[in-house]
């Protein structure tokens, strides 16, 4: 029964998924692991016991919103979203509306301007399709420091990220033998914990787990005894407690830096899995032709099998790379390609 449950969510993103399966392929060649795509994109979904979304995302907090040219993502996925809403309407030029009438102030702008309003407030949000026009490749890596080859299983890793596609990265490189130590925020842990317990318990299984007090120096001793960081904040956000990736691949030669950010580590705007995948292009249409929401948050699932692949490739490699991943431009990836696989009408 939920091979059948994970199959059937499966079949919804069916014609997109080519390009990820080459990717999930290769990492297995370079490291002997196999990827289940369908428990990687569809278990939490499972677990939870989330619906096929519409307009409004499998989890409930992201919106598409029809706006006077076309259609937005609104994702509030946190409380501080919720709170920032009054302040999103007036942007809008609607302050006298309540928190309901966030539908109604976007029929009066653009999307784009609704976007750009939500992203001044911190708030996730993007015009579907937005990311394909980047031309951004889904990884980029620069080269900051020396090779050197070593075997997976001498190799530990720091994983700073939270929530789904970092941690589902570190999850493959560990099955691949790495040892995986997980480091939460004593004032912030992963926010992914408030979700399905079985599903967190998955995507950690096998880890180590510190929580420790993101000051200042408090991280360089653990850092300093990594081969691979994991990472998905905003650079400024590490600098600031003294950590850079620069320094740290040319401190030894064979590490790897993965970054993981919503389109960049050059661009500043926040995203999660769903308003990622808008802006990437991955939505369905209903029978009127409008957009839906594909599957639970894809863009984390697609971007945490393309980020462990291109840390396998680096390392397979001698390393020395910083590997900047970006969500929106993962998912693009995949809805280029199926594009340009359609025949024409």
């Amino acid at each position: 029964m939920e091979n059948r449950t994970l199959h059937a969510w499966m079949d919804s993103v069916e014609p997109y998924v080519a390009p990820l399966s080459d990717v999930a392929r290769s990492f297995t060649d370079l490291t002997g692991v196999p990827v289940d795509l369908p428990s990687a994109l569809f278990l939490r979904a499972q677990l939870a016991g989330l619906e096929r979304p519409g307009r409004t995302s499998a989890n409930g907090s992201c919106h598409l919103l029809r706006a006077a040219d076309g259609w937005t993502a609104v994702n509030l996925a946190r409380p501080d979203d919720l709170a920032a809403v009054p302040a999103l309407l007036a942007l809008l030029g609607s302050p006298s509306a309540g928190t309901g009438g966030l539908h109604e102030a976007v029929q009066r702008v653009t999307a784009a301007e609704v976007a750009e309003a939500a992203q001044l407030l911190g708030i996730a949000a993007a015009v579907p399709g937005s990311a394909t026009q980047d031309a951004r490749p889904a990884v980029r890596a620069e080269r900051w420091g020396e090779r050197r080859v070593r075997a997976m299983a001498d190799l530990r890793i720091v994983d700073f990220s939270a929530l789904w596609a970092g941690p589902l990265c570190a999850r493959l490189l560990g099955l691949a033998g790495a040892r995986v130590v997980k480091v939460e925020s004593a004032t912030r842990p992963d926010g992914a914990r408030l979700g399905t317990p079985s599903f967190y318990r998955w995507l950690h299984d096998g880890h180590d787990n510190l929580v420790m007090d993101f000051a200042p120096g408090a991280l360089d001793e653990l850092v300093a005894e990594a081969d691979v960081v994991i990472e998905a904040s905003r650079p400024r956000a590490l600098r600031r407690l003294g950590l850079r990736a620069e320094e740290f691949l040319a401190a030894r030669p064979g590490r790897v830096w993965v970054g993981i950010t919503g389109y960049g580590r050059e661009n500043d705007r926040i995203a999660f899995g769903d308003d990622a995948a808008v802006a990437g292009g991955l939505t369905g249409v209903d029978p009127n032709g409008d957009p839906v929401f594909l599957g639970d948050a894809l863009a984390d699932p697609i971007t945490g099998v393309f980020a462990a692949h291109a840390a396998a490739r680096s390392l397979a490699e001698g390393g020395g790379e910083l590997l900047c991943v970006s969500m929106a431009a993962c998912v693009a990836t995949l809805a280029d390609a199926h594009t340009r696989a359609r025949p024409p009408c």
